[in-house]
């Protein structure tokens, strides 16, 4: 069992983690379907959006909207049709809309009681800027994209977001949905790891698949507070 009482900060992957981001996503991309005449079961709409937002954030670093906007696009290479311009936007539009985890307000509110927060997401700082009211918390160091000028699974993010806390790796605890995006890269840097499985046995999602040991496994962050507490 993993010693919560030896961490002084938990730094959270954010979409995914914090914030549905698949019912957002799906919320999305419906319509841009719809729209042009193709339909595809949930998961495998997830599953092609993960491949696409994976595709778009290993090239050159570019903004986490242009990222989305590439991610429209690239449902109309695979699909055989052509994305606007208005409809690319749509997707990274939407992000302000996509809502936190029923539990994940709550949760965070409890932990701060005991814990410094950061967040290090894979986003824009405006986009952020978005949903950390939605949060209702203020963290204490927030690490985008945008600011380390790459993508997780990228170390630099990580790094980044060390070097701002400036404490021993030891004394912070990454928690984060994302085996491929965060679990895999914090572990490898020599942070302790909690994987928060909102999927559970179901597996796939809008993430690349990937495997990887966390220190500690949850079914979402309410089981992590009360595991703090």
């Amino acid at each position: 069992m993993l010693d919560l009482r030896r961490f002084r900060v938990l730094t959270f992957d954010c979409y995914g983690t914090l914030i549905d981001w698949e019912s957002g996503i799906l919320a999305a991309l419906r319509p841009l379907m719809a729209a042009h005449g193709k339909s595809l079961a949930d998961d495998k709409l997830l599953e092609l959006y993960g491949e696409l937002e994976a595709e778009a954030e290993a090239g050159e670093y570019q903004s986490y909207r242009k990222i989305l906007q590439a991610v429209a696009r690239g449902f109309g290479r695979r699909l055989g049709f052509e994305t606007s311009e208005e409809q690319a936007r749509s997707l990274p539009e939407s992000l302000k809309n996509w809502q936190p985890f029923p539990d994940t307000v709550a949760a965070l509110k409890k932990l701060k009681s005991r814990f410094q927060l950061a967040i290090v997401s894979n986003t824009d700082d405006d986009l952020f800027a978005d949903t950390a009211r939605l949060l209702e918390v203020p963290f204490d160091w927030v690490i985008t994209a945008q600011q380390a000028g790459s993508y997780k699974p990228s170390h630099n993010n990580f790094r980044l977001a060390l070097e701002r806390i400036a404490l021993p790796p030891e004394q912070v605890l990454h928690c984060a949905q994302s085996l491929y995006h965060d679990i895999v890269p914090a572990r490898a840097l020599g942070l302790a790891t909690v994987w928060v499985n909102r999927r559970g046995a179901r597996g796939g999602g809008a993430t690349k698949a990937a495997s990887g040991q966390p220190d500690l496994e949850v079914p979402d962050l309410k089981t992590l507070a009360e595991m703090a507490a």
